[in-house]
């Protein structure tokens, strides 16, 4: 159920996004580049674990289960990293307005770039000899081995390293930026109420885009925290002391984040339409008693 409705709803974004794509904003264009990752968690990912689930084993051989770990993990981070540069966005806009106004379409697209290229390079790095992908506890899936840091320096210096760039110093940028949107908005919002009408619209709209990505955010920090912490467990705790029933819980729950994003999508763009359109109500009535 969850790979069936997060590709089609992330297929849905897309597709509506590629009708409009020469009108997308900086802010826009990452959130479809999120629903791509999204996207590629569904349509790479789940149908090897799909079939593993019903067959009770991993039904895909080692080579197969490196390619599951690495899509996995590639992906994850991709959205991880574009949620980052998205929360930056959002504060620059907001908080710091001469820098935000200078941010354009090939700067998304050149951040996109970087994004892709972090993405492969972390996803990569296990290949090297560094680290490397292994199954799940359960048998039915693969991630990364965390478990080699239970076996030498070298493999709890690549687990940190994977948790601190891949997990930590994002989720760091990200509360910072809504933290500090947050005081800013509540400090500014009298002050919006002064302006034009055109500038006020401008303002509603990025609000709109913030609320979107800190719900999109807090959605997947959410849906992933969990895992993280059995994966941090596993790792440097004590070995099986994770029950292996426990572990199948935080695995679904953070493949389940590709399936949240398209619903908040929708239920921002319906909430923003019906003010909007409640605000041309008003003002044609007021036309009208004038």
């Amino acid at each position: 159920i969850t790979g069936i409705l997060s590709t089609l709803g992330n297929g849905y974004v897309i597709f509506m996004s590629s009708k409009r794509k020469k009108k997308l904003r900086p802010a826009e264009i990452m959130t479809v580049n999120l629903a791509v990752c999204d996207l590629g968690i569904s349509v790479v990912g789940k149908p090897f674990s799909i079939i593993s689930f019903f067959s009770h084993r991993w039904m895909f051989g080692w080579i197969g289960c490196r390619w599951y770990g690495w899509a996995g993990f590639f992906f994850g981070c991709g959205s991880l990293i574009t949620m980052t540069a998205v929360s930056l966005d959002r504060y620059l806009k907001i908080c710091h307005l001469s820098y935000g106004t200078w941010l354009k379409r090939h700067h998304a697209f050149i951040c996109l770039a970087i994004i892709w290229a972090y993405a492969t390079f972390w996803a990569t790095v296990p290949f090297a000899g560094v680290g490397s992908y292994a199954p799940e506890p359960f048998g039915t899936s693969c991630t990364l081995d965390w478990w080699l840091a239970q076996a030498s320096v070298a493999g709890q210096a690549f687990v940190l390293s994977i948790l601190f760039f891949c997990l930590l110093f994002p989720t760091a940028v990200i509360v910072f930026s809504y933290v500090k949107i947050i005081l800013k908005v509540k400090s500014s919002t009298k002050e919006v109420a002064h302006y034009d009408t055109r500038i006020q619209n401008s303002h509603i709209l990025e609000m709109k885009l913030t609320k979107v990505a800190m719900l999109i955010c807090a959605g997947f920090l959410l849906a992933w925290i969990p895992y993280a912490v059995v994966s941090v467990w596993s790792a440097f705790g004590r070995p099986d002391s994770v029950p292996i029933q426990f572990s199948v819980i935080p695995t679904l729950l953070a493949k389940s984040a590709a399936m949240y994003n398209p619903i908040i999508y929708q239920v921002i763009d319906c909430k923003f339409a019906c003010c909007r359109s409640g605000g041309l109500k008003a003002k044609s009535s007021l036309k009208k008693s004038r």
